[in-house]
């Protein structure tokens, strides 16, 4: 009867949460129910809620919970929100999971990065960035022709940016008009050549939502 009820609530919830939410609803620190989207955490019925996530959150704060997760927790990162409610007597927590880059499409991007070349400051529009780094704890980005500095973090930009942009590697985002060509490294790895000649590693962390957003 409790698996039918679930099964119920995860269609009338996908009827109006994006067709590429997963939904995951956990009770007493394990998960329960879970109903697999585009972007998929697979996540196991019976599972431990894992510290750091939302589900973990929501359930210690008591109240919604609407935040980015780094890639450590599953092993992916994911954008999401997490509810409070009860099962019969039971506290649980109602999950949507997102793509990372949800909150990028959800909200209106920045049209412009400013940044430090010498000694002074930049507006350059985000289209002549072709990728941004963070390195030696800050931020750089890079146009056909200058490197800057700028005081924004790459967990911050990845909020921001338009969609275009594509985080790769936790030290890297990459705007998806400058890519060459996709290629392996001799770890077998996927490596992206920019058209400047640039070669940005891909984690294994994103491999799957890079393959999900470039369609190879």
């Amino acid at each position: 009867m409790e698996n039918t009820i679930l099964e119920q609530m995860g269609f009338i919830i996908g009827d109006w949460i994006p067709k590429e939410a997963s939904i995951a609803i956990a009770v007493e620190g394990s998960y329960i129910y879970y109903k697999a989207g585009v972007h998929d955490l697979q996540i196991r019925e019976g599972q431990a809620v894992l510290p750091g996530s939302i589900a973990a959150r929501a359930k210690k704060e008591g109240q919604r919970i609407e935040m980015f997760v780094e890639e450590s927790i599953f092993g992916t990162p994911y954008y999401g929100i997490g509810y409070p409610v009860k099962l019969g007597e039971k506290e649980s927590v109602l999950v949507i999971i997102l793509p990372p880059d949800y909150l990028v499409r959800k909200n209106k991007p920045i049209r412009f990065l400013t940044g430090k070349y010498e000694d002074t400051w930049r507006p350059v529009s985000v289209n002549k960035v072709s990728h941004i780094e963070s390195s030696q704890k800050k931020t750089w980005f890079y146009t056909d022709d200058e490197a800057y500095c700028a005081i924004h973090t790459l967990k911050n930009l990845k909020h921001q940016l338009p969609d275009s942009f594509l985080p790769i590697h936790r030290s890297y985002i990459v705007n998806i008009d400058y890519i060459e060509e996709i290629s392996r490294d001799i770890a077998s790895n996927y490596q992206l050549t920019l058209r400047d000649g640039s070669i940005l590693p891909v984690s294994q962390n994103y491999t799957a939502s890079v393959r999900e957003r470039l369609g190879f």
